[in-house]
């Protein structure tokens, strides 16, 4: 994997609460200038939502709402399928995969961008599980249970991110992809495939589709050694909510970080009410306190400060105030400054 000492910088998980795609990428690269990431807007438009936004070109999809879609089985989408799987394996047309300005206002105005210096960029896309568990078909069957489509989601996906991917790489030669998986937090019930293998086989057939550094992000309570065990360079999680959760897997997570892997510490509340008792001293404190348990198996703080990525503790896209969300950078700027210029 590319090395880049991450040493506490920040960036974000993706969703800003703007309608003007303009004023939120502004707003990234005032207070994110190492890895600014493209703002997800879901409020501008459904199109934006988590799901939608990556199902442009899906064999057999039409919309159901505005704010959904559907795979339909009466539809053409054999030839289609097939077009995928080909396209996949040989790696090839990935400019059919494209986003357009639609669905992702943000990130068309990311790349207009002029005179950045990052280590990397960002972006993101949904994951194989949280995709194929919200996406349904005709009858409303979610589409990860039919065999026709389930590693064609991984693949569609994927490609979705190879073409980001080479849109990014025009920006800077460093890129990080984040695979989006909230419904990771439902793994082992009834809802979510159960079968550790199959689920890191779907996250790694996206991965396999990424050059630059990729990453898993889960903001709820999950099995972690599932995703540790994928091929992803970082780790991201809700550790001002969850913190425990990770430290449950600190032999998994050394063996992570020895192969160079890197965590995303989601540090920042994303919540206005939590946003207005916090600050960068308090959040450190936190910080400080959620990586304590990993340096009592063997894993030495620095190398949790050299190998960490600071962000908020989930997306921004829901925060009603485009005031709140600034006060979620702000504070995370604060405590990246704080974190480097204590430890370096």
């Amino acid at each position: 994997m590319p090395a880049i000492e991450f040493g506490c910088r920040a960036t974000i998980i993706g969703s800003m609460p703007h309608t003007d795609p303009k004023e939120a990428c502004s707003l990234i690269t005032r207070y994110l200038r190492d890895f600014p990431s493209w703002p997800q807007l879901p409020q501008r438009s459904p199109l934006e939502n988590m799901c939608v936004q990556f199902s442009e070109g899906f064999p057999g999809v039409v919309p159901a709402r505005e704010s959904d879609v559907y795979i339909d089985h009466n539809q053409d989408w054999a030839k289609p399928l097939a077009e995928l799987l080909t396209d996949y394996g040989e790696e090839k047309d990935i400019d059919k995969y494209a986003i357009s300005p639609d669905y992702a206002a943000g990130l068309h105005a990311f790349l207009e961008l002029k005179n950045l210096a990052p280590l990397a960029v960002k972006g993101q896309v949904t994951g194989p599980i949280t995709w194929g568990l919200t996406v349904p078909d005709e009858t409303g069957r979610a589409i990860l249970h039919d065999d026709n489509f389930q590693d064609a989601v991984a693949m569609f996906l994927g490609l979705k991110a190879g073409w980001q991917e080479k849109q990014l790489k025009k920006l800077c030669k460093n890129t990080i992809i984040l695979v989006d998986e909230p419904y990771m937090a439902a793994f082992g019930s009834a809802a979510v495939p159960s079968a550790k293998e199959r689920v890191v086989a779907l996250l790694d057939k996206v991965f396999a589709a990424i050059r630059g550094l990729k990453g898993v992000h889960c903001c709820g309570n999950t099995d972690w050694s599932v995703l540790l065990e994928t091929k992803a360079d970082i780790i991201s999680f809700d550790a001002y909510h969850y913190a425990r959760s990770l430290s449950l897997y600190t032999a998994e997570v050394k063996k992570f970080l020895d192969r160079g892997g890197a965590v995303a510490w989601g540090i920042v509340p994303n919540d206005e009410e939590s946003l207005a008792k916090e600050s960068a001293a308090s959040l450190q404190d936190r910080l400080e306190e959620a990586m304590a348990p990993f340096t009592r198996h063997n894993i030495e703080f620095r190398q949790l400060i050299r190998r960490g990525l600071l962000t908020p503790s989930c997306g921004l896209g829901l925060i009603n105030s485009e005031g709140a969300a600034e006060q979620a950078l702000k504070l995370l700027a604060e405590l990246s400054a704080r974190i480097r210029k204590r430890y370096g």
